[in-house]
């Protein structure tokens, strides 16, 4: 199956819907669950031509999800006109930027009366999510970030996109995007169900501007701190797991922001037989990181864990650090390894091996 899996069910939870009126627009919004005290709110943002539902449903409707939803509450964003059944946009409207995207979220927070989220996005989403942590970091207590790329589009890439748009549908584009050449010419029943779904879910005219505001993004300009360095370097403050598939076209974008992080508060997730969207093609394994990553910052101490086997190398590990919480976060909580993560699957055995860099 593509986007159901026979271990998936529905979870039952208070859904609802709002559209949040900000300064770059309205901005569809799904909340499920209601806020856990003072706990953070996983918070999602979707890559282009998807939205919540087809980047995340298949994920958070997974069994082994449940654990984490009954801990936190979930708030889905939606890009401005993304969300299934959106009017086209007005021709007066202008589409925001990267950063215009990012600024969106602190009245998203806002809206929903919520304090601090951990933040999960993909590729566009996982760049937005970046942006607003680097800006507002006492609202983002985590992020994890599937397939982000930190750079500008080069001159040669936009070359090609510019050709490429003479040549190829729009849907096209996208699924070129999402998925690497291998899944493309392999994974037939994956692509066809996807090229579907972008093409008939999402508003063509609002994706084509989507599309437009992600190819046009600045560097992110982040520092990698170095000691007895710049004091006020552009760095995320928070823990930031980093995830790719070793199938995925953005492998050597996602290695090169890994590079700029802050080695402290990082851990690095290449996922072995996965493809450009882990949370589909693998979402039992991606949900496990998920939980370790959860407990690092000292939440969920006794989830269960049964489809990884941790290494014993990982023994000072982000993700088995601090898993005892008081009240509040404190710094000692939050400190955490960097760590270079591999998941490698054998027949019969499942693999989660760490190695710190």
């Amino acid at each position: 199956m593509v986007l159901e899996d026979s271990e998936c069910s529905v979870f039952e939870l208070d859904i609802t819907e709002d559209d949040v009126e900000t300064a770059f627009g309205l901005v569809h919004c799904t909340m499920m669950g209601v806020p856990k005290g003072n706990r953070p709110t996983i918070l999602t943002f979707h890559d282009i031509g998807l939205n919540h539902k087809s980047c995340f449903e298949s994920l958070f409707n997974h069994k082994d999800m449940h654990e984490i939803m009954q801990h936190f509450a979930v708030c889905h964003v939606d890009a401005p006109g993304q969300q299934e059944g959106a009017s086209t946009l007005s021709t007066e409207y202008t589409y925001p930027s990267m950063d215009q995207l990012s600024e969106t979220l602190p009245m998203v927070l806002q809206h929903f009366s919520l304090k601090s989220v951990i933040g999960m996005a993909v590729g566009a989403g996982a760049n937005i999510l970046t942006r607003f942590a680097l800006k507002h970091p006492d609202m983002v207590e985590g992020l994890v970030l599937i397939n982000l790329s930190a750079h500008a589009e080069g001159f040669l890439e936009r070359a090609a996109q510019k050709i490429t748009s003479w040549t190829h549908a729009l849907p096209d584009t996208v699924i070129s995007h999402l998925f690497g050449k291998e899944e493309i010419q392999n994974n037939h029943e994956l692509i066809s169900t996807f090229r579907h779904l972008i093409t008939n879910n999402i508003n063509q005219s609002n994706l084509q501007q989507f599309v437009k505001s992600y190819k046009s993004r600045r560097n992110l300009e982040i520092e990698r701190p170095v000691q007895g360095g710049n004091l006020n370097a552009r760095m995320l403050q928070c823990p930031a797991l980093l995830i790719v598939g070793d199938n995925s076209p953005v492998v050597d974008a996602v290695v090169r922001i890994t590079i700029l992080m802050n080695p402290t508060t990082t851990t690095f997730l290449k996922m072995a037989d996965c493809g450009g969207l882990p949370q589909v093609d693998q979402p039992g394994k991606l949900i496990e990181a998920f939980k370790y990553f959860i407990q690092g910052m000292g939440y969920m101490p006794s989830a269960s864990m049964t489809r990884l086997a941790r290494s014993r190398t990982a023994s000072n590990s982000s993700m088995e650090r601090n898993r005892n919480r008081s009240g509040t976060n404190t710094d000692e909580q939050r400190g955490r390894s960097h760590t270079d993560v591999s998941m490698e699957s054998t027949p019969g055995q499942t693999k989660l091996g760490c190695e710190n860099v």
